[in-house]
């Protein structure tokens, strides 16, 4: 910010960055509570015509003293904090989660659960086709016996000692006071008196939970599923959280995916790969299909097989295509009366003893 900067400039920056580094908004973060006091104390001085002209010639070292004494008159600070934040009470509601207490009201207890996650191990196939799996894991669930309270049968809750029922404990140091939750009550304002004796007060119990999870057809590695509802409980009628799901799918030992396409690799003899020949190739589906190796086939060809590849997500009735890399495979072992014939077929094609270079552009 430029020194000169005009008082609305002033609180604008303040705004900002009491809004970012606020500790109800960052609860337990001690930087974020540092950089706050930082900017509470700039803004004290900043706001002020005469400490600002005096920090701007001499530095903090000319503030001490400043306000008789060393007690320090906070009050028309705290009358401009209540002047940047006056309109801005959308904030305040961000700042409190909504539900805060409020000048005459209650807090609420309600608190959603937490969302899970599982890590499912599935097939290629699998995912490919689609499939049911079972999967066990456990959540926090209500406490049956006390209805998610927390209190034990025929006991309620009591203010919270420490913080007076305000949920906040303010502590004041040097130029500033702030504002932290109570870790007395954990910013509820009220304690149990008489924990249940199931849970401890907590109101919600581990139980195992046993799902059928449907992997639909196509579904990529990395995927996530949410199941609505199926995590963790909610605490004081809060909505419970989700399950998550994190699909990772086994390598095929033949087959390899890229988006809905396929690709395999099918070995051909030099006679197949010379003559040209029809061969029967096993798909996704476990049939055969059968393919044509055409005439003077090389290492390396690529052929397709249309609609044989994986099923979209979004429309299982459409697929990707298959492809079918060609390795011709040449013998290592010969008998006396193949060599014979391919020493006849070599002076046939009068090969040469001194070929050329194949250009890169024409390897495949």
């Amino acid at each position: 910010m430029a020194r000169d900067a005009s008082k609305d400039e002033i609180k604008k920056a303040y705004r900002r960055l009491a809004i970012k580094y606020h500790p109800d908004r960052n609860p337990g973060d001690r930087d974020a509570e540092e950089k706050f006091k930082e900017a509470t104390e700039a803004y004290e001085v900043l706001a002020d015509e005469k400490k600002r002209g005096t920090y701007d010639q001499f530095g903090f070292a000319g503030l001490e003293g400043l306000g008789g004494g060393g007690a320090h008159d906070f009050s028309s600070v705290f009358r401009d904090f209540e002047d940047i934040f006056g309109d801005f009470s959308g904030i305040f509601d961000s700042f409190f989660g909504g539900g805060g207490r409020r000048r005459g009201g209650t807090r609420s207890s309600a608190r959603r659960g937490a969302d899970l996650r599982y890590d499912l191990e599935i097939s290629f196939i699998d995912a490919v086709f689609g499939t049911k799996v079972d999967v066990a894991y456990a959540r926090n669930e209500i406490c049956e016996h006390c209805k998610g309270t927390g209190a034990d049968h025929g006991s309620g809750k009591k203010i919270c000692p420490a913080c007076g029922g305000s949920g906040q404990v303010r502590r004041s140091s040097g130029f500033f006071s702030i504002a932290t939750t109570c870790s007395t009550c954990g910013g509820e304002g009220e304690i149990i008196e008489n924990p249940c004796s199931e849970c401890g007060g907590a109101g919600v119990l581990q139980r195992k939970r046993k799902l059928k999870v449907t992997i639909p057809p196509g579904v990529e590695n990395g995927r996530r599923i949410a199941l609505a509802g199926q995590g963790d409980g909610g605490v004081g009628g809060g909505a419970p959280g989700n399950l998550y799901v994190y699909i990772h799918i086994k390598p095929h030992e033949y087959f390899e995916r890229d988006g809905n396409d396929v690709y395999c690799m099918v070995p051909i003899s030099i006679t197949q790969a010379a003559l040209g020949s029809g061969i029967q190739v096993k798909t996704l589906d476990d049939k055969r299909v059968k393919v044509k190796i055409p005439a003077g086939t090389q290492t390396g060809k690529v052929l397709r097989l249309r609609n044989e590849g994986i099923p979209s997500m979004h429309n299982p009735n459409r697929r990707g295509d298959m492809y079918i890399k060609i390795r011709v495979v040449i013998p290592t072992r010969l008998s006396s009366k193949e060599k014979q014939l391919l020493m006849e077929l070599a002076s046939l094609n009068g090969e040469n003893d001194s070929p050329d270079f194949i250009p890169l552009s024409e390897i495949g």
